[in-house]
C-alpha cells in the first residue's frame, strides 16, 4: 500500500519524469499530467492526497489548479512550483489555500521532506477523526443501555440540551451513571472536538480544590514551585464536569459562583483575569433543596447551576433494564451475552441495588471470576445479593428465610456507606454514626 497518492502537473515532461523517479522509490503512488485542464480532470477521477503543480503553464495556470482542487477536496494539499517567484504570487497562493510555494530549481531532498510532513499531517488528521468517531459512538445515546420509560425520558432530555450551551445539573444516586450522561451531552454537542475535563469535588481536599479548579501562580503558597493551569483553563472551549457539587464548602461555592457569573477566573496568587469558554455541567447525589434549608448550599449558586436539571433514576426504579445491562456487562468482559442462568438473573432482579448500575457491573465481574462453567449460576453471586441484605427505607432490613449473620449485615452496611460516600471513609463513618477509628477497626475485623 503506497504512503500516499500524488498528482504532478507540469508542462515540461522532463520535470514530471524527474519528480516521479524521485517520489516513487520512497513509497508514493505518482500520476502525471502535462497541463492544468488534464490535471484537474485526473484529480476529479482519482483520490489524491497531494498535487504538485507548476505555476506558469500554457493556458490555465497553477492558481487555477489550486482553486479547482480545493473546490473538489478541501483536505487535499497543493504545492506550487515556479521559476518565476514573486511575493505577490506567494501571498495569493497562500490565501487560496496552498500548502507551500517552492522555487525551481529545488533540492529533491527538500521536496521529499515537505511531502513527508504533508503525509504525516494527513495520518494524524485521520487518526484524530477516527478517535472522535469512536468517542462519539461510545457516548452516543444509542449506546446508553436501558429502554425503560425513565431512561427514555433521560435520553430525550440529553438530546434536547446537548446542542445548547445551557448549564446542566445531573441528579441521581451514587452509581447511576451521572458522568456517563455528562460525557454523552458533551460528545453530542458542537464542543465534541474540545476537551472534556471531569473534577470530583468530593475527592479533593479543600486546601487543594481551589488550585485544581482555577490553577495557581509560582510561589502562591508553600510548595508551589511552578505555575499550574487549572481545570477550567484546561477545558478550553470544551466542557468541565463538576461531580459531587454538593460537597463544596461555602468558601469555594462563593468563588465558583463568581466564575459562573463573570465567565472569568484568577489563578491562586495571581492578579491577571483569564476568560473562560467552557460549558459547565454539574452533578450531585445530595438533596440540594434540603441543603438550602440548612443553609449549607448557597441559593444563588443553586439557581445558577440548576438551569437544566436531568434526574437519573435509581436502578431499582428501572428493574426491567437489568437483563440488558447484565448482557452488556457480560459482553464487555468478553463473555457471551446470555452467559447467566435464569435463576441467577432472578436474584439480580429481586435485589434493591443501593449501589445502582456501578454495583451491578462490579457484581457481574466478580461472578464471572467465581464461575466454574461458561455461565454464571446462583452460587457465583455474593451472599448479600442472594439474601437480599439491602437496607430498605429508614433503618430496617429485609430478613431472609435462611440464616442471617450479623457479620454479613455489618459488612453490607459498611459497603453501602462507603459506596454512598464515594469511598470517603470520614463521610462513611458519619453516615453510620460511628467514628473514623471505629470504622477502620470494623473494616479490619471484617476483612
Amino acid at each position: 500500500m503506497p504512503k500516499g497518492n500524488i498528482l504532478i502537473i507540469d508542462d515540461e515532461p522532463k520535470m514530471c519524469k524527474i519528480l516521479r523517479f524521485t517520489l516513487e522509490p520512497v513509497g508514493y503512488a505518482v500520476a502525471t499530467a502535462e497541463n492544468a485542464e488534464t490535471g484537474v480532470a485526473a484529480f476529479a477521477n482519482g483520490e489524491f492526497d497531494l498535487v504538485l503543480t507548476d505555476l506558469k503553464m500554457p493556458g490555465k495556470d497553477g492558481l487555477f489548479v489550486l482553486e479547482q482542487v480545493k473546490k473538489q477536496n478541501p483536505e487535499a494539499e497543493v504545492i506550487l512550483m515556479t521559476a518565476y517567484a514573486s511575493a505577490q504570487n506567494a501571498v495569493e497562493a497562500m490565501k487560496k489555500g496552498a500548502y507551500d510555494y517552492i522555487i525551481k530549481p529545488f533540492e529533491m531532498d527538500e521536496l521529499k521532506l515537505k511531502v513527508q510532513h504533508i503525509m504525516e499531517k494527513r495520518d494524524l488528521t485521520s487518526e484524530n477523526r477516527q478517535l472522535k468517531r469512536r468517542l462519539q459512538d461510545r457516548f452516543s445515546l444509542q449506546n446508553m443501555v436501558g429502554m425503560s420509560g425513565p431512561m427514555q425520558q433521560v435520553y430525550k432530555m440529553v438530546a434536547k440540551v446537548a446542542p445548547t450551551d445551557a448549564t446542566v445539573l445531573i441528579r441521581g444516586e451514587s452509581g447511576t451513571g451521572k458522568e456517563l450522561v455528562a460525557q454523552a451531552i458533551h460528545h453530542q454537542s458542537r464542543r465534541a472536538s474540545e476537551p472534556f475535563v471531569a473534577v470530583n469535588c468530593g475527592a479533593l481536599p479543600e486546601s487543594l480544590l481551589e488550585s485544581e479548579l482555577f490553577g495557581h501562580e509560582k510561589g502562591a503558597f508553600t510548595g508551589a514551585d511552578k505555575m499550574k493551569v487549572g481545570r477550567f483553563e484546561l477545558a478550553g472551549a470544551g466542557t468541565i464536569f463538576l461531580d459531587e457539587i454538593g460537597e463544596l464548602s461555602q468558601a469555594t461555592q462563593v468563588k465558583l459562583l463568581r466564575v459562573l457569573q463573570n465567565r472569568e477566573i484568577e489563578r491562586v496568587g495571581g492578579t491577571r483575569t483569564i476568560q473562560i469558554k467552557a460549558r459547565t455541567i454539574t452533578a450531585t447525589n445530595r438533596d440540594l433543596e434540603e441543603m438550602l434549608q440548612e443553609h449549607s448550599f448557597r441559593e444563588d449558586l443553586y439557581y445558577r447551576i440548576n438551569v437544566f436539571p436531568i434526574n437519573l433514576p435509581p436502578l431499582r426504579a428501572r428493574a426491567e433494564d437489568i437483563p440488558s445491562l447484565v448482557s452488556h456487562f457480560l459482553h464487555k468482559l468478553g463473555k457471551a451475552e446470555d452467559a447467566i442462568e435464569g435463576d441467577a438473573l432472578n436474584y439480580l432482579l429481586k435485589y434493591a441495588w443501593p449501589g445502582n448500575v456501578r454495583e451491578l457491573e462490579n457484581i457481574i465481574e466478580r461472578a464471572t471470576i467465581m464461575a466454574n462453567t461458561d455461565k454464571v449460576v446462583v452460587d457465583d453471586l455474593p451472599v448479600h445479593v442472594k439474601n437480599r441484605l439491602t437496607p430498605a427505607r429508614g433503618t430496617s432490613l429485609e430478613i431472609p428465610d435462611g440464616c442471617l449473620s450479623l457479620e454479613q449485615v455489618e459488612k453490607q452496611l459498611i459497603e453501602n456507606a462507603l459506596e454512598k460516600a464515594g469511598g470517603n471513609k470520614s463521610r462513611a463513618a458519619k453516615l453510620l454514626g460511628i467514628t473514623r477509628r471505629k470504622l477502620y477497626s470494623m473494616m479490619e475485623r471484617l476483612g
